[in-house]
């Protein structure tokens, strides 16, 4: 059973966001959510705020970051129903909000065991949600889920992203200004890095799995590097051709649309930024086994991947987050433990370097975050309505948060295939 949302009528399209339009139903649930949240939240240094009038401005002295509950009753409903699943959907649904959501999802993140009391934590993974079958990354369902996302619009991600339209963790130096120009630099810096990283020159035959819009195989080009560059999106493949032949380049790097698994050829290089990400555990032994079988004998890999704790990873790689159920269905972020094991166990490579970087992509995401902000009315243009900027905006934060408390962080691999 469930009731209305307490927003006005037509806040939420019912059609397009069923699950954020209602609200879950039980008050017994509703309850004790109420009192684990009016405990858990100021524990952790968190100020709450109740009614419809918006709380002082964040404190400029570091003081404890705000919880704006506009609608509780809604809010502690979806909590007790559906987790942190419902945490983000209340979000989208404009039942909370924070003057600063990056410091209090920090701050979350940072006491993250403590929000639940420890008697109850063993009963938590009960609670939790399963991933559904469909969240596999079988071959249609990997093109799925990589259509959810990238082909939502080359002009939504414009919009955003520096001029380089590169969607991972940039490399930032002091020296770089942490906005959209100083963005750009530090974008080209780590694809730089990453090339250098493979030994990419003029003749090196590279592979690169996970086109993006097409910023590492145009400088790989530049350099003299034959590109093949593959990716499952549609929208990716097509701008980036158009960007390659802009370029002139269009005799030394080719984009096709092929999954990893069906990818032929023997390369000096292979480079993959961001990408195992969407792999899934299920399929890390098919992906390495891959990338082993596609780098020459002596050829060098590098992988830029999110990364995790193994313990955290081991915890929690068979929950369904709101992550899954909005903007990455079939992701889990790999720990370097798991990296390790995998190649270790099926293939011919091991690890000669590593670089972690996961504040540069806390600034990354922040910039995106301001940029989007600033472009909402070009979003609605678009035709993504308030609901989508919301869901938009809580991604970035969300994912700026985990960055920021070191729940997560990035990192460039480097490989060599034994000779």
């Amino acid at each position: 059973m469930t009731t209305t949302n307490p927003n006005p009528p037509g806040t939420v399209d019912p059609h397009h966001w069923p699950d954020v339009a209602r609200v879950p139903s039980g008050r017994l649930r509703t309850a004790v959510a109420r009192v684990l949240a009016a405990r858990a939240v100021p524990a952790v240094g968190i100020r709450l705020h109740t009614g419809p009038e918006a709380p002082a401005a964040e404190p400029a002295d570091g003081g404890a970051p705000v919880l704006w509950l506009r609608a509780p009753e809604a809010f502690h409903a979806r909590l007790a129903h559906d987790g942190l699943i419902g945490f983000g959907e209340s979000y989208m649904a404009g039942e909370w909000d924070s003057p600063d959501p990056v410091a209090m999802l920090t701050r979350f993140a940072e006491h993250y065991e403590e929000l639940v009391p420890k008697p109850l934590q063993p009963l938590r993974h009960l609670t939790l949600p399963r991933r559904p079958a469909s969240d596999r990354n079988t071959r249609d369902g990997a093109r799925r889920h990589i259509s959810h996302h990238y082909d939502l619009s080359n002009d939504l991600f414009a919009l955003f992203l520096d001029r380089t339209m590169t969607y991972s963790s940039a490399l930032f130096t002091d020296d770089d200004p942490r906005d959209a120009y100083g963005l750009a630099r530090a974008q080209e810096r780590k694809i730089d890095r990453l090339l250098d990283a493979a030994q990419v020159t003029d003749g090196t035959r590279l592979l690169e799995i996970g086109t993006g819009w097409g910023e590492l195989a145009v400088r790989a080009a530049r350099r003299g590097a034959l590109v093949t560059s593959i990716t499952l999106s549609t929208e990716q493949r097509d701008l980036a051709r158009q960007r390659v032949a802009a370029e002139g380049l269009s005799d030394r790097v080719t984009v096709d649309l092929c999954d990893y698994r069906d990818a032929t050829g023997s390369y000096d290089a292979v480079v993959s930024c961001e990408m195992i990400e969407a792999v899934g555990e299920r399929y890390w032994p098919t992906y390495f086994a891959a990338l082993d079988r596609l780098v020459r004998p002596g050829g060098k890999v590098v992988l830029q991947s999110i990364t995790m704790e193994h313990r955290m990873m081991r915890a929690s790689r068979s929950s369904y987050t709101w992550m899954h159920k909005y903007v990455f269905p079939g992701g889990l972020i790999p720990s370097v433990t798991a990296i390790r094991e995998q190649i270790t166990a099926s293939t011919g490579l091991r690890i000669t370097d590593r670089l972690a970087f996961g504040q540069d992509y806390a600034d990354t995401l922040r910039v995106w975050r301001d940029s989007f902000t600033e472009a909402a009315e070009r979003v609605r243009s678009l035709g993504f309505d308030d609901t989508f900027r919301r869901m938009w905006t809580f991604y970035l934060a969300y994912c700026e948060a985990g960055f920021r408390s070191g729940i997560i962080d990035v990192e460039q691999i480097t490989m060599e295939r034994a000779a």
